[in-house]
């Protein structure tokens, strides 16, 4: 009879499920504003710019690393071997460097990485678009001696 009663005292009540399905809808049904913060300046930052064989990728940070704006190839409409083309990479950096004339950044260091076509045409483009060249940096990673090879195939 007690385990019953038990029993009885757990199961909710029809009104306690209505009022708890109630108050999830309410909170998936409520509608969060932006903030209307001011956006930050930032006079200096940095271009890091990845070029490969088949895209092109540039990448507007401040000095922290935060990022500001970014563009691709294939976000500007190129495809296929297109992509990695010094002309694409022109049409990239013009692409990010409107998104990030509202912070108001003037000076940039670059940062090269890959061996892909676009890595000069994209620093020539942030020159041509009005970014202070400071600095132009190659960090393609090179492997110091790397993975171990693969054993040699026998045939």
């Amino acid at each position: 009879m007690s385990e019953e009663m038990n029993n009885i005292a757990q199961e909710p009540t029809a009104a306690a499920v209505e009022t708890v399905v109630a108050s999830k809808e309410a909170k998936t049904s409520k509608k969060r504003t932006k903030k209307g913060a001011a956006v930050r300046q930032v006079a200096t930052g940095r271009a890091y710019v990845k070029s490969t064989y088949n895209n092109t990728i540039v990448t507007f940070t401040d000095q922290n690393g935060n990022v500001l704006s970014w563009s691709s190839a294939g976000q500007c409409g190129f495809k296929g071997p297109k992509k990695a083309t010094p002309y694409a990479a022109a049409v990239i950096v013009k692409n990010a460097a409107e998104k990030v004339k509202k912070y108001g950044l003037k000076e940039v260091s670059v940062f090269v990485r890959g061996v892909g076509g676009g890595r000069e045409a994209a620093v020539r483009a942030l020159n041509a678009n009005g970014f202070i060249v400071s600095v132009i940096k190659d960090i393609t990673p090179i492997p110091h001696n790397g993975c171990r090879a693969p054993r040699p195939r026998r045939v």
